[in-house]
């Protein structure tokens, strides 16, 4: 077989280059391992972690909530299974959906492990051993990543588990461990710790998602506090261990080395995620990877091979899905001569909690660092009239501006609905609005989008309206 454009991996980075290559006027291929199209992110990651964070947040609101509205539910209970077969069906819809857009558009898809042979040609081998041929002029990689875990610390995927198989439980579980305190342990601990599961989490940074602005990190540990959730900062894991039903964390305090230890019914690895480019072989195709196990590539997203493209988790960059998307249109419009660009700095982060935490920009640190100066708006969700009326007052938009010209440099919030509303802030900024643009624009009253117009005024010469 022939084709112009081969895709390996049919995961956001990977189907969205394909549909992109195909609607450019591309004969195009998409390669994919398993039975499903979408990748981590529709199969066992993204999707599914979204429809039991909407599903954990009805049963707490039921349970804590919604008496203040004059609701009366009495007992909640919750049927693990029901729940469970929903997340199941809204992965199948969403699969289904990248089924249609591959006919739709015309791409052939071949089901089975992808490896090379040489620089153009690839093995196609199914699950039956059966292995086909397929040449290609243009190649790109987007095969993703998977759960990392510490060294000696190994998933056995039955009580030491990781984020595939914390989506898929039979049960509820009494207790479990979370080893890291970044975004998908977050999600997933506090999906669980609104089901009732009682959450320990040990997290070797100071604070909790360490790669994002300080002040959301406060400000999320005070939201989690009250699910229950018990936290051991600046603590590392040293062994983790079954015996029958239960597993043993043994970890130590980093700033004296003194030893702790906790039960669970399960421990949740979320230590991060490593490139999967596992059986490809690269190095037929004259491709080497780094030290962390990263396709390099230059700014056109080309590997060593100029025909050949790499993207998403296997190349440098935060592993998120709509950076692998950015990348898998780029280099559909590199290979049709066009001149796209991406502007990384302005790629938004999301930690889908119950309020949600966003950024986009620099970080208060990172500003300080580089010796920027700047200045700082800030206005609370609890002064919001919008916010009032759901009784989501919990949290803040945080806005950072140069001291001289104003234009925004950085955008951090932690509230409801602001993986939306961060949406506004990246429009700004590829733009290089100043906050007293934002500041002067109307925003709908009563609406949750107010308080980053506040905080842009509180920012432009502390004119906040309601503060």
């Amino acid at each position: 077989m022939t084709t112009e454009v081969a895709v390996i991996g049919s995961g956001p980075g990977g189907y969205v280059a394909a549909i992109r290559a195909a609607q450019l006027g591309f004969k195009t291929s998409i390669i994919e391992k398993y039975p499903t199209l979408g990748g981590t992110c529709l199969n066992v990651g993204c999707i599914p972690s979204k429809a039991l964070l909407d599903s954990s947040e009805h049963v707490h609101n039921a349970r804590h909530r919604f008496g203040a509205h004059g609701i009366k539910c009495g007992g909640v209970e919750v049927d693990f299974g029901v729940m469970m077969g929903r997340k199941s069906e809204v992965v199948r819809q969403n699969v289904e959906g990248i089924q249609f857009l591959m006919k739709k558009n015309k791409i052939q898809v071949l089901h089975g492990h992808a490896s090379f042979i040489d620089a153009h040609t690839l093995s196609i081998t199914s699950e039956s051993g059966e292995a086909q041929r397929l040449e290609a002029r243009h190649i790109i990689i987007a095969t993703g990543s998977k759960p990392a875990a510490p060294p000696g610390i190994q998933a056995d995927k039955k009580r030491i588990i990781t984020s595939t198989e914390a989506l898929s439980l039979k049960e509820i579980p009494k207790s479990m461990v979370v080893i890291g305190g970044g975004v998908i342990g977050m999600e997933l601990g506090s999906v669980y710790a609104r089901l009732g599961t009682k959450i320990t989490v040990i997290e070797y940074a100071d604070r909790l998602i360490p790669g994002m602005d300080e002040s959301m990190s406060r400000e999320l540990l005070k939201v989690l506090l009250p699910l229950g959730m018990e936290f051991h900062f600046a603590h590392q894991v040293t062994e983790v261990s079954t015996k029958g039903r239960k597993t043993q964390v043994q970890f130590s305090r980093l700033s004296d080395g003194s030893s702790l230890s906790v039960e669970a019914d399960y421990t949740l690895v979320c230590t991060g995620r490593r490139p999967y480019t596992d059986g490809l072989n690269l190095e037929k195709a004259g491709i080497e990877v780094d030290q962390r196990g990263r396709i390099p590539v230059n700014e056109q997203l080309q590997t060593s091979q100029s025909h050949i493209y790499a993207i998403g988790d296997v190349v440098r960059g935060t592993m998120l899905a709509h950076k692998a998307e950015e990348e898998g249109v780029f280099v559909a419009e590199v290979l049709a001569g066009q001149k796209p660009h991406i502007h990384y700095h302005l790629i938004p982060n999301v930690v889908y909690t119950w309020p949600e935490v966003a950024s986009v920009g620099y970080t208060d640190q990172e500003l300080k660092s580089q010796n920027v100066p700047y200045k700082t708006g800030q206005f609370a969700f609890k002064a919001s009239g919008r916010a009032r009326a759901s009784m989501d007052t919990d949290g803040l938009v945080r806005v950072y501006a140069h001291k001289e010209t104003d234009e925004i440099l950085g955008v951090h919030m932690i509230g409801p609905r602001v993986a939306d509303m961060i949406a506004e802030a990246v429009v700004a900024m590829e733009f290089r609005a100043s906050s007293e643009d934002i500041a002067r624009m109307s925003h709908a009253h009563p609406t949750y989008t107010e308080v980053f117009k506040e905080a842009c005024l509180a920012a432009t010469a502390n004119r906040a309206i309601h503060a």
